[in-house]
């Protein structure tokens, strides 16, 4: 069996459920391959890295790998501005030909992981609550802070009340309702969801993957 080997580069450490995600998408455009996904962590680094494309040369030279995804929140910007300042550090860093992907969420990770109601009742501990969630059912990216309405759902899902609910911090278990999504087709329809795959599915064609 074939195998590809990817890393993440991300924004920040809770981004890495984005791997989850990113490893659903490649398996699904190539079935026969064994996808190894690393995240390409660079917060030990002894002197922290300020410009994006010294970053993307220490990932792909401590992380090796066949792809590379280039995550960076939208938040207040364009996903187009984000898109242009991603290949513009791709650019100007020791390998600019090197397969590299955007990953540019509207607004930010989170907008993608509110659409399945069972793994965040999951991630908040309580696999089977009652109380209703009102996920936002495919208008994802209107929300204006996606961090905090995935909180404020997975506080609700948790259902503690009390000291229990004050002690409650949905930022520890939020990445994990990543790892309970099994299908991430729902996804399909939002414009920086397809605009991620349509860009993956170019780079694997131009490699012959």
């Amino acid at each position: 069996m074939r195998e590809l080997r990817y890393a993440l580069l991300s924004d920040g450490g809770a981004d890495r459920a984005l791997l989850r995600i990113l490893t659903w998408v490649l398996r699904e455009h190539l079935p026969d391959c064994a996808i190894q996904p690393e995240w390409a962590d660079l917060r030990r680094l002894p002197v922290p890295l300020g410009n994006l494309n010294e970053r993307i040369d220490q990932a792909l030279l401590f992380y090796p790998c066949d792809l590379l995804f280039v995550h960076r929140d939208a938040e207040t910007r364009s996903r187009e501005e984000r898109v242009e300042e991603i290949r513009s550090a791709h650019a100007r860093c020791g390998r600019p030909d090197f397969p590299a992907v955007c990953v540019v969420p509207v607004r930010m990770t989170e907008a993608w992981l509110l659409f399945d109601e069972s793994a965040i009742r999951r991630a908040a501990g309580n696999p089977n609550g009652r109380v209703p969630l009102r996920l936002p059912g495919g208008s994802e990216e209107a929300i204006p802070d996606p961090k905090r309405a995935l909180h404020s759902f997975l506080i609700e899902a948790s259902e503690l009340t009390g000291r229990r609910r004050r002690r409650f911090r949905p930022s520890a278990c939020s990445w994990l309702v990543a790892q309970y999504i099994r299908d991430f087709r729902p996804l399909r329809g939002l414009a920086a969801f397809d605009a991620m795959e349509a860009e993956l599915c170019e780079t694997i064609r131009q490699n012959g993957w």
